[in-house]
């Protein structure tokens, strides 16, 4: 079953997190993840979203599959950028069987 992983993001140091973001793409797709949707500016439609300035929602075929991406060699060594240059929170979403 699908599972989908959304980063509420705050930016604070670009340099660093422009740096994640040049070498995120090829190590997604090396454990076939799926970018959906990355929004620096995303509308509120409702209640409050307190301090982000970014969300990002991914696609993998399942648990298994994000976790071997999350903690990959490759990922581990980008995401030192990423935790530098932005505080997160992740959310790991189950999908829906069948959809």
């Amino acid at each position: 079953m699908s599972v989908y992983a959304l980063a509420q993001l705050r930016i604070h140091d670009a340099e660093r997190y422009g740096r994640y973001m040049s070498r995120f793409m090829p190590v997604l797709e090396k454990y076939n993840g799926k970018l959906l949707a990355a929004d620096e500016s995303p509308r509120v439609l409702e209640g409050q979203w307190w301090d982000r300035n970014k969300v990002v929602l991914m696609e993998f075929a399942d648990a298994a599959a994000f976790r071997a991406w999350a903690t990959s060699p490759e990922y581990t060594e980008i995401a030192e950028d990423r935790k530098a240059g932005a505080d997160a929170v992740v959310l790991l979403i189950k999908g829906f069987a069948g959809a």
